[in-house]
């Protein structure tokens, strides 16, 4: 996207809409859903949609603007970079209320502050701020699922039906800039810059691998079985005692998975989620397979062989539909990796964005020359112990998402909405 299509009216449609998702993900919590159990894994509902709005404030009202705090309290609570996780339950927050009152005023301020006209660092710390915030939205998302609570109260459609999609796209290799383009008007410090790396061919899944070819691993005794495990990963199996994926159950010969606060059956055909990096690496080699490296799963996303260019998403240069990707929310969880056709790559690779993350083998480290934004906790602090993810989820933003975005988390994080696809070896 070019800097000229990031208006003024453009950003307050953005941050108004980030600002409502926060809030509608929040209005049916009770007070003590909101602030939650003390878990290692997530964060207070309470505690984090006020760091979200502390986080706008920062950037584009005082960093841009040079405008005091509107309250003095806030970076005592809600820097993330400064306050412990585990305190984060036994701060003096601000009220309900009171916090819900502090999004209003911050989003309020800062569209006044955009209604008078763009310059570069108020394009830029908007943007920042909008898509940190759509990263919570989709973290507040799975914090409803790892505690139980009800789905959130959005209006989805009917998943669509599609089926499974068997088969290897074959990906001829070759010279390929792996990477962000110098024309994006707005990339995160890890994606800089395009840069150029040899790809060796290689073969990968059409299609993410489903709960029903999952399902087939943990029925196997594939959890009970060190070889198909990494030394790290059988150390991970055995201390987290897991026999099969997070919120899996057998009851009466048939398999369930809870959804939010349901327990329903799996549907075979829809794509995997909540596995980690070493359940995803287990499938693989009982498979036979292997995880894609994070150039392998670009280029297969984005790479057209004929003009040798890459594309912004699989099927092109257009914003993402919802005939061609499942994001923002809008079918309500993962669905049938057959569907939406439209979205496939110049490969025949289907769902490369959207449904959920897919693990790749690489380790999250900075390309050549990094140096880190203005935000410097964004990348730095997690290289070279988490991995790399591709592609987004069904909470995924479309605004956010494009082939060359990376995500990273600690391979043993299954509460987060991965899955994964495979290459031959």
């Amino acid at each position: 996207m070019q800097a000229k299509q990031i208006t003024s009216e453009l950003l307050i449609s953005w941050v108004c809409d980030a600002r409502e998702r926060t809030l509608m993900l929040h209005a049916d919590l009770s007070d003590e859903q909101m602030l939650g159990p003390e878990l290692g894994i997530i964060n207070p509902p309470l505690w984090e949609i006020g760091h979200v709005s502390w986080f706008m404030e920062r950037w584009v009202l005082r960093h841009v603007c040079g405008l005091p705090p509107l309250d003095e309290r806030v970076d005592e609570f809600y820097d993330s970079a400064a306050v412990r996780h585990d305190d984060r339950w036994h701060l003096p927050l601000l009220t309900r209320e009171r916090v819900i009152r502090y999004l209003h005023d911050v989003r309020d301020a800062v569209c006044r502050v955009l209604e008078k006209g763009l310059n570069d660092d108020l394009r830029y710390f908007t943007m920042l701020s909008v898509f940190h915030e759509d990263m919570h939205t989709e973290a507040f998302t799975y914090t409803r699922q790892t505690l139980g609570y009800s789905p959130p109260p959005f209006a989805t459609e009917h998943p669509p039906q599609g089926g499974v999609l068997q088969g290897d796209a074959e990906i001829p290799g070759g010279k390929f800039l792996l990477g962000s383009s110098r024309e994006e008007v707005f990339v995160f410090d890890n994606e800089k810059w395009e840069h150029e790396v040899m790809v060796q061919p290689f073969r990968i899944a059409r299609s993410q691998v489903t709960q029903g070819e999952f399902l087939q691993f943990v029925e196997a005794g594939g959890y009970e079985n060190p070889e198909f495990w990494s030394k790290e990963g059988w150390a991970w199996r055995e201390k987290a005692q897991a026999k099969c994926p997070l919120y899996w159950k057998q009851e009466n010969g048939e398999w369930l998975q809870r959804i939010f606060n349901r327990w329903l059956p799996l549907v075979p055909n829809r794509a995997m989620i909540h596995v980690n990096y070493y359940e995803a690496e287990a499938y693989c080699r009982w498979a036979k397979r292997r995880l894609p490296t994070e150039a392998e799963w670009e280029m297969a996303a984005s790479w057209e062989p004929e003009t040798g260019r890459k594309r912004r998403y699989p099927w092109g240069d257009e914003s993402p539909t919802p005939n061609r990707a499942n994001l923002d929310w809008h079918y309500g969880g993962v669905i049938e990796v057959g569907a939406l056709q439209d979205g496939d790559s110049p490969f025949g690779c289907r769902q490369m964005l959207g449904n959920s993350w897919e693990w790749t083998s690489s380790t999250f480290s900075p390309y050549p020359g990094f140096t880190p934004d203005p935000y410097k906790e964004y990348s730095q602090p997690w290289f070279y112990d988490h991995k790399v993810l591709r592609g987004g989820a069904w909470t995924t933003r479309s605004r956010l998402i494009r082939n060359a975005y990376r995500n990273f988390y600690r391979p043993d994080r299954r509460d987060v909405l991965a899955g994964f696809r495979t290459c031959a070896i």
